[in-house]
């Protein structure tokens, strides 16, 4: 195997869906010597270049978030977070802060999943919450930012069930002839891997991954 590069990457949400599948593939790559996984719960296994740090986002310590690439899969629901202020507090002000202090610690790629739909002009204060987090992250001015808008993610939520989304993917499966690519549910894992593999084809700029073309990785 190739001898890692002497890179860093950061994730956050490394316990959910997507993130768990990610830090799994960047364990398996050899593309980073270091891992940092910021985690309020520990993770369920560990490898030498894997870094768990536990980490307060209310009140986030700027130097554990240097490193080369940040990848965000930070989410939560509406059912989950309780109120639009803490579903707010997750999907926007999290991954604004750490946005900010990577950053200022030498970070230039930033990589999120918000979710097809993301408008800061739509009805619905899920996507207009997706869409303002997009807007403000661009704003920074990272030389790469990475945007990538499933449509319904596809997985094992491990400890976890979204009665919803079982209904939905249900759906989609009995009706998938019918259904536009754009619409289709996509398995996390390609999310994951197409987080990944974008982030080493040295892109510049904000670059938006929509939902259909996630199902090419």
């Amino acid at each position: 195997m190739t001898a890692p590069t002497s890179k860093t990457a950061l994730v956050l949400g490394a316990t959910g869906l997507i993130g768990d599948l990610l830090t799994h593939q960047l364990v398996d790559s050899p593309i980073y010597d270091k891992i940092k996984v910021l985690v309020r719960k520990s993770l369920t296994w560990q490898h030498p270049r894997l870094q768990e740090i536990q980490f307060d986002f209310d009140h986030p310590n700027g130097l554990v978030t240097q490193a080369d690439d940040i990848y965000c899969c930070l989410g939560t629901t509406m059912k989950k977070a309780g109120s639009q202020e803490a579903f707010q507090k997750v999907d926007y002000r999290y991954p604004m802060d750490i946005a900010r202090l990577g950053l200022a610690n030498g970070a230039t790629q930033f990589a999120i999943v918000t979710a097809m739909g993301a408008d800061t002009e739509s009805s619905f204060f899920y996507n207009r919450v997706k869409g303002e987090v997009e807007r403000d992250l661009a704003a920074l001015d990272y030389p790469t930012l990475l945007i990538f808008r499933p449509s319904l993610l596809l997985g094992n939520r491990k400890g976890e069930t979204r009665l919803g989304e079982r209904l939905a993917e249900g759906a989609m499966r009995l009706f998938s002839p019918l259904i536009p690519a754009k619409y289709k549910g996509v398995q996390a894992s390609k999310v994951a891997n197409a987080m990944l593999t974008t982030m080493q084809q040295g892109l510049t700029g904000k670059r938006i991954f929509e939902s259909d073309s996630l199902q090419n990785f």
